[in-house]
């Protein structure tokens, strides 16, 4: 199987909305190609996308542990904390997506994803304080930004009161 002309071909089929098509190729070149991360990342992607999350964990393991790079990576740890999170495994999610932003610091989604996770662990000050912090560091919304400077600081501590 040529692994180039079929990635394009999965490629094409996913772009059509031939999902189930395209993860049985990605499936065949994931098993003919184990350690090549792009070929692992694309499967799991499919399998995530038809809604098949357990199955898409293996593989994005496989392309994390094979050094897939940049953005995909990025791609990866998200999607395999967010299925860790859908499938009520909280503690893999939070170590992912932990994992993922110790790579890509300025992830704000992946903090999103994580304050998610930080949620059905319990976590809900964690949780909220970090959403506060991107909202503030991220909005274009004026108001917001003539409060920054309270919001991040309060963000800091939800509990404080001052007497």
């Amino acid at each position: 199987m040529d692994l180039i002309s079929t990635l394009i071909e999965a490629d094409k089929l996913r772009a059509k909305d031939q999902h189930e098509k395209a993860r049985e190729l990605l499936v065949r070149l994931a098993l003919e190609f184990p350690t090549n991360p792009v070929v692992q990342y694309k499967t799991a992607c499919v399998y995530d996308y038809i809604g098949q999350e357990k199955e898409a964990i293996p593989y994005y393991l496989a392309a994390i542990e094979n050094d897939l790079p940049g953005d995909d990576l990025r791609g990866a740890y998200l999607g395999l904390g967010s299925t860790y999170r859908t499938l009520g495994q909280y503690a893999e999610s939070k170590k992912i997506l932990q994992a993922g932003l110790g790579q890509f610091p300025d992830a704000n989604e992946m903090k999103i994803f994580l304050a998610m996770t930080l949620y059905n662990l319990g976590e809900h000050h964690e949780a909220v304080s970090s959403l506060i912090k991107i909202l503030a560091e991220t909005t274009s919304d004026e108001k917001i930004i003539d409060y920054e400077r309270a919001i991040l600081f309060y963000a800091e501590d939800l509990n404080k009161k001052w007497d």
